[in-house]
C-alpha cells in the first residue's frame, strides 16, 4: 500500500512537473484574452472551462492512446512537431501583427455571439495549439508511452496520470477565468505590450518546436 501510494504521488510529481511549463497557462493568458476580447465576463468563465475541460480531454487521450494513434496512421513524433510548429508560428505571426486593440473592447462586446461560436472557439485556437499544442502533446504520449509491468502498476500509474492532468486542468481554468481582471491591473498600454510579447514568445516556442522535429528526422537519415 505504502509503495503504492509512493509510486502514485512520485508518477503524479513528475507528470505535472513535464506537462505544466509546456502548456503554461499563465503565459498563454494574455493570448487568451486577445482572442477573446468579444466576450463578456459570464462568457469568459464558461469559455475557460470548456477550454480546460478539451485540454484535460486531448492529454488524457495523448497519454493513454497517443503512440497506437501514431502507430495507427503511421505518423512520426517530429511530424506531429513539424506540423504543428508551422500552425503555431502562424497563429503567433498573426497576433504579432494585429491592428492594437486594447482588450478588453466595450463595443466589440456588444456582438452577439452563439454557444456554437464558443465550442468551436474553444478547441481551436484556444484548446490546440494555443494551449495544449504540439511539444504538450509529444510529452504526453512519451510519459504515456512507458509501459507498466504489471496490471496492478498500471491502475496506480494510469490513475495517478488521470490527476496529473486533473491538476493542470484546474490551473489552465484559474489562469484563463481570471486572465480579465488580472490584466486590467496593466491598463491598457501594459496589456498591449504584454500581448505583444507573449506572442512573440509564442512564436519563438513555434520555432523551437519547429526545429526540434526537423533536427529529430535529420538525425534519423
Amino acid at each position: 500500500m505504502i509503495t503504492d501510494l509512493r509510486q502514485f504521488i512520485e508518477t503524479v510529481f513528475v507528470a505535472v512537473a513535464a506537462l505544466l511549463p509546456i502548456v503554461n497557462p499563465l503565459g498563454g493568458a494574455p493570448i487568451y484574452l486577445a482572442k477573446t476580447v468579444d466576450l463578456t465576463s459570464d462568457l469568459h468563465a464558461e469559455l475557460a472551462k470548456r477550454v480546460a475541460r478539451n485540454c484535460a480531454l486531448l492529454l488524457l487521450a495523448s497519454l493513454l492512446l497517443g503512440a497506437y494513434l501514431l502507430d495507427f496512421f503511421g505518423l512520426s513524433i517530429p511530424i506531429v512537431q513539424i506540423a504543428g510548429g508551422l500552425v503555431v508560428c502562424s497563429i503567433a505571426w498573426s497576433l504579432l501583427n494585429a491592428p492594437d486593440a486594447t482588450p478588453p473592447l466595450q463595443a466589440e462586446k456588444e456582438r452577439a455571439v452563439t454557444r456554437e461560436d464558443l465550442r468551436r472557439r474553444a478547441f481551436y485556437p484556444l484548446t490546440m495549439p494555443l494551449t495544449v499544442g504540439p511539444g504538450s502533446i509529444s510529452v504526453a504520449i512519451a510519459l504515456g508511452a512507458n509501459q507498466a509491468q504489471s496490471v496492478h502498476s498500471a491502475l496506480v500509474i494510469g490513475s495517478a496520470h488521470v490527476t496529473a492532468v486533473v491538476v493542470v486542468a484546474i490551473t489552465i481554468y484559474a489562469c484563463y477565468r481570471f486572465a480579465e481582471p488580472i490584466l486590467r491591473r496593466l491598463g491598457d498600454v501594459g496589456t498591449v505590450v504584454l500581448t505583444r510579447l507573449s506572442a512573440f514568445i509564442l512564436l519563438c516556442i513555434g520555432v523551437q518546436i519547429l526545429w526540434n522535429g526537423i533536427a529529430a528526422l535529420i538525425g534519423r537519415t
